[in-house]
């Protein structure tokens, strides 16, 4: 028999996405009998809720869920408690799926013993627009995603040190312990480096394919990567693994370049470390740019993906910058409050 799947959606104010969300989950070709949908909602001011309970009484069952505290790891914890499934399945409500990514996922977590399992995900602009489409893109390519194989893809499964969303083995949260709610941002990460500490693995299947609508207006754009920036810093303060990559350290390398050789020149008059850096990054964007407005037929690119890939690695670069400085207070923080941080799950 199948494993009986129970799907977590967290959510809030997502109008606009949840519905198709659940059309495609709900079109998915596994059995309906052995499915489960827990839509896990911090309290919507929009029309969340109305559009999910049009989905309740349906088959598979579909469940909304309350999260008081409105964040991410809260809302995956609440799913986790109420779940029956023996296979955990992380959903997001920004994406849709092709209707074998349920199957695909099941299959490669008995198949390869695996203890999490993803697919690949394809960023898509949630608007029609030029600029939308660069920054899409920007994910979907190594110069934005560094080496994260489930963004820019695979021909065969690869074991890797996260994925998107995530199928999970229900006797991993009793191993690991559930996502740490202290981390609003990085909390998947976070949560498989404690899998991969205890010998658990992460597969990443290239046959199982998810459509992710990324911001697509700049400014939106900027500020998710000023935070993203900030919580890959901060959760080092929250954890006791490393939750971070090298992809995650480059963006604050290149800034930390960036303000070093300024300082260099406003202070010591010597200007070209500022001029060698600034141009080996502009002429590494331009030419990806380049590449990819030829391999897209796209002109469009070659003046836009420049703007888009500053916009994820300059904002992301500083808000680790400021992470690294805010970590620093909250250390001290911590210290004086001794806050006690739930990871293991005894809810």
């Amino acid at each position: 028999m199948l494993p009986f799947v129970s799907v977590i959606i967290p959510c809030r104010n997502e109008g606009s996405f949840i519905g198709n969300c659940l059309e495609s989950i709900l079109a998915n070709d596994y059995p309906k009998d052995r499915l489960e949908v827990l839509v896990v909602d911090g309290m919507s001011s929009d029309d969340t809720r109305t559009i999910v309970s049009r989905y309740t009484g349906t088959s598979p069952k579909v469940v909304l869920l309350d999260n008081p505290r409105k964040v991410t790891p809260a809302a995956l914890n609440i799913g986790i408690a109420a779940a029956q499934g023996d296979l955990i399945l992380r959903m997001d409500a920004h994406a849709i799926y092709d209707k074998s990514y349920i199957s695909r996922c099941v299959e490669a977590s008995q198949h390869y013993a695996a203890d999490n399992v993803g697919g690949i995900v394809i960023s898509r602009p949630r608007k029609s627009t030029k600029m939308g489409e660069a920054i899409s893109a920007t994910f979907n390519h190594p110069f934005g995603a560094g080496n994260a194989r489930y963004r820019t893809g695979m021909s065969e499964p690869v074991w890797v040190d996260t994925v998107f969303g995530g199928c999970y083995r229900r006797e991993v949260f009793q191993r690991v312990g559930v996502f740490n709610e202290a981390l609003v941002r990085n909390q998947d990460y976070e949560f498989n480096m404690r899998l991969k500490k205890v010998g658990g693995r992460t597969l990443a299947v290239p046959d199982a394919i998810a459509y992710y609508y990324i911001r697509s207006d700049l400014w939106s754009f900027m500020r998710q990567n000023w935070l993203n920036g900030v919580w890959v810093v901060l959760s080092l303060t929250y954890s006791n693994v490393f939750p971070i990559s090298w992809r995650h350290v480059v963006p604050l390398g290149l800034v930390g370049s960036l303000v070093s050789t300024l300082a260099i020149g406003v202070f010591g008059g010597v200007w070209w470390p500022l001029l060698a850096v600034t141009s080996a990054y502009l002429a590494a964007t331009i030419l990806v740019s380049a590449q990819l407005a030829w391999s897209s037929g796209d002109p469009w690119k070659l003046v836009l993906m420049p703007v888009a890939f500053a916009a994820l690695h300059l904002p992301y670069g500083f808000g680790s910058l400021w992470g690294v400085a805010k970590s620093t207070w909250c250390v001290a923080a911590r210290k004086a409050k001794s806050p006690e941080i739930n990871v293991h799950g005894n809810r």
